[in-house]
């Protein structure tokens, strides 16, 4: 069989990622409709609660994952057999580590589970729910690690369909037994069964593709080669830590400081937002293994004139994802959850905002992990993790839950949006960052007066959720685009992306003539 390109690998990553995950999220959302509008509100915040815990448990991976992938990129590519069994089999050790510390860990929890929760919402059985995601979250640990693998050959669109492709069999099924039962430990132990299956098949599907998985591999390491694994995962423990952090205390947040429903309120938006978050952020991540390739492979220059693509690319895409956000948000939940899980449009903003700048972070985020930049940059999400506790909780006692987001937002500006591109640039471009971050703070200029203008056209037509939600998606889908059009139309970037949209139509084209 012919080897596909890094180009071709990208686009089937980005393709398949794009409609696995739509139809995913389609899922998703009807389920959880059916969540909301079938048990008490109570239920809805004890979910949102009980999987920023275990996310937070899953601190005890470390980064491991990233920094064998990283360690995987020169093998595969020099085809050295060997050394990739060596590095599995470390991961697989790893991994099962893992997954022992996050069952201790999350039973040692049990006795403060009730300081974790303001006003604790009358649901029975409250022990037992709290272990079944405990168990859940455990075996996801077990046998996945073969999915690095086949993502660190390019061929992650394998990933996403078995992985979406179970979601969508666990929506289907909770769906049916909310419907049928409204029992919620039923419902907890689909996602179970769901879990465990779809591990075990993608495990399957691993070692059909690299049978050397299964061979017996009595190899080492070099003692420089493990130095450098262990300094790459001393650096992501710190990333781990800060992303963990900043991206899975908001629930604890306002669950210890404002109550449970209120956690269940935002859990709502969360699921929207974090639901085109992960289509946008699996199209990106379609392309971090060919990143490796091309970082192991090319020149720097070519690799920057990539990176600085992939970054316009990314500024346009989440700008506009979330001005929709914005303007659609309110109305949406009102039509599908009902007007008592409603945010104030402060609270929308600022989730917004901070949705968009770490959008804007994406493609930094993919070309620094992929070539490898990890380790100059790991005080830095220790100091975004401490500003992001200090600025939340002193936020959220003066102004709710508007608070625990703007602290957020103040800990990744303060940090993470300079440095992450001073150590791409001085490190692996080696050239100096002043540049980039002249071209940062125009396209964030942009994209402030493109929302404004779109929101002062969205003030204009008031009504009932649908008529506001209808009338809305039509000015954000024309308006934005509009504007950035007229504003990049001449500039190099959007000729460059003129360029790559062609070459991807014409690959297409040309493949489906062949079939």
């Amino acid at each position: 069989m012919k080897e596909k390109t890094r180009t071709e690998y990208s686009v089937m990553n980005t393709s398949v990622a794009f409609v696995a995950q739509i139809v995913a999220i389609l899922m998703g959302f009807f389920t959880r409709v059916v969540f909301t509008r079938t048990l008490s509100e109570g239920y809805v915040g004890i979910n949102g609660l009980f999987t920023d815990i275990l996310n937070i448990l899953s601190l005890s991976e470390l980064g491991v994952g990233t920094a064998i992938t990283f360690a995987l990129y020169e093998p595969i590519a020099r085809k050295d057999v060997k050394k990739q069994q060596i590095l599995m089999r470390m991961f697989r050790s790893c991994y099962r580590m893992t997954a022992v510390f996050v069952l201790a860990a999350g039973l040692l929890l049990l006795p403060f589970l009730d300081i974790l929760m303001k006003d604790r919402p009358d649901v029975d059985h409250l022990l037992l729910i709290y272990l079944l995601y405990l168990f859940n979250s455990v075996i996801s640990y077990l046998v996945i690690y073969k999915k690095t693998l086949v993502a660190a050959h390019q061929m992650n669109y394998l990933t996403v369909l078995y992985h979406n492709g179970f979601l969508v069999l666990q929506d289907v099924c909770q769906i049916l037994v909310l419907l049928l039962t409204g029992n919620f430990i039923l419902f907890l132990i689909v996602a179970i069964l769901c879990t465990f299956a779809g591990n075990v098949c993608m495990s399957h599907k691993a070692d059909a593709l690299f049978p050397y998985l299964k061979e017996p591999c009595a190899g080492q390491l070099s003692a420089y080669e493990k130095d450098q694994i262990g300094k790459n995962v001393r650096a992501m423990m710190m990333h781990k830590l800060g992303g963990v952090v900043v991206n899975n205390t908001d629930n604890l947040l306002i669950s210890s400081f404002v109550g449970v429903v209120s956690a269940g309120i935002y859990s709502n938006y969360f699921l929207i937002i974090g639901s085109v978050r992960q289509v946008l952020d699996q199209v990106f991540q379609g392309v971090a293994a060919s990143v490796g390739n091309l970082g192991a492979m090319e020149s720097k220059e070519k690799v920057q004139k990539i990176f600085e693509l992939l970054f316009f690319i990314g500024q346009w895409v989440y700008g506009l994802a979330a001005i929709c956000l914005f303007e659609l948000l309110n109305p949406f939940v009102e039509l599908a959850f009902g007007k008592k899980y409603l945010f104030t449009r402060e609270i929308v903003w600022i989730l917004c905002v901070n949705f968009f700048i770490n959008g804007t972070r994406k493609a930094v985020i993919i070309f620094k992990e992929s070539m490898g930049a990890f380790w100059y940059d790991r005080y830095k999400a220790v100091a975004e993790a401490l500003l992001n506790l200090g600025i939340s909780i002193l936020l959220v006692l003066k102004c709710g839950v508007f608070g625990v987001f703007a602290g957020t937002f103040c800990s990744t500006v303060m940090t993470s949006v300079w440095v992450e591109p001073y150590i791409l640039f001085r490190y692996r471009f080696e050239k100096a960052p002043a540049r980039f971050y002249l071209r940062y703070a125009w396209n964030l200029l942009v994209m402030s007066g493109v929302w404004f203008i779109t929101d002062w056209c969205c003030q204009m037509f008031l009504g009932g959720p649908l008529k506001s939600f209808l009338v809305r998606l039509g000015i954000c889908v024309v308006v934005p685009d509009l504007l950035l059009w007229l504003v990049y139309r001449r500039t190099e970037e959007w000729q460059k992306v003129v360029e790559l949209m062609k070459r991807i139509v014409g690959k297409l084209w040309l493949t489906e003539k062949r079939n």
